[in-house]
């Protein structure tokens, strides 16, 4: 897969992609010799979710290279995880952000080993959405700044008399982070607060539902990335994530479909 798609399902930036790279850290599955565009392969998420798992751990590079070169077995990352994690609980008030993001990355490689989920593929329609975006640096703070936008567009929608219909987030993948856009099905104008975003249709998606708050999410995108390279495709478009179920007082009980366009090879 292409490394901006890549960076996408391993929750980096494609510039620490090139990093590692130059590293040999995480060398590309394939570098066009014309292009010299680099291509990754799904079976190289677990390396990358260990390489990130043992900066958070607080390693150097070089370290993490010898780590990695001695064959660390799952379960002895997340023994070393599992540990970190109780460390940083002791220091919630100062490293709360850090705790967090251990905690994400650790159930991204808990994900690898979990049973095939069912997967469709189908048509999706296009969609209209009255939306507000933000753009971040790393993966890590996309939740923290997703739910507010959420708020900010519901709070504007109905303020202006909208009726906002099914909460829907899509994703884009750039240089230097992600484009995050947050909205509500919608098929008014745009109003004070909160612009109108236009998803096309496409004939094929791969989707996937994911059961539970989002901070497991991030296991499910892998897995749909694994599911395109086993079955000759690749991401075609944004991703998108319609949130079909979302009772607030209950984030276990949420129900989010994954869409991901894609075309065959």
């Amino acid at each position: 897969m292409k490394i901006g798609d890549f960076a996408r399902l391993g929750q980096v930036s494609v510039r620490m992609l090139r990093n590692y790279d130059e590293l040999g850290l995480l060398v590309p599955a394939h570098v066009d010799p014309w292009t010299n565009y680099r291509s990754y392969s799904a079976a190289q998420l677990a390396r990358l979710n260990r390489i990130v798992a043992l900066r958070g751990l607080g390693f150097g590079l070089e370290a993490i290279g010898r780590l990695l070169d001695d064959h660390l077995t799952v379960a002895q990352l997340e023994g070393m995880l599992v540990l970190r994690r109780a460390e940083l609980a002791e220091q919630l008030r100062a490293t709360g952000d850090q705790l967090a993001a251990v905690e994400r990355r650790l159930r991204l490689i808990e994900g690898e080993s979990q049973m095939d989920q069912e997967f469709v593929v189908k048509p999706v329609p296009a969609l209209r959405l009255g939306e507000l975006s933000c753009t971040v640096g790393a993966q890590d703070d996309i939740s923290a700044h997703v739910g507010p936008l959420f708020g900010r567009v519901w709070d504007a929608m109905t303020a202006a008399g909208a009726r906002p219909g099914l909460g829907v987030g899509y994703y884009v993948v750039g240089e230097d982070g992600m484009e995050c856009h947050c909205g509500f099905a919608y098929d008014g104008e745009a109003g004070p607060g909160f612009g109108v975003g236009e998803l096309p249709a496409v004939p094929e998606a791969v989707t996937l539902v994911h059961l539970g708050s989002m901070a497991g999410i991030g296991a499910a995108w892998q897995a749909v990335g694994r599911w395109l390279e086993d079955n000759g495709a690749e991401p075609s478009g944004a991703c998108r994530e319609v949130y079909l179920e979302t009772p607030m007082d209950d984030p276990d009980a949420w129900v989010t479909e994954l869409q991901q366009p894609f075309a065959r090879r």
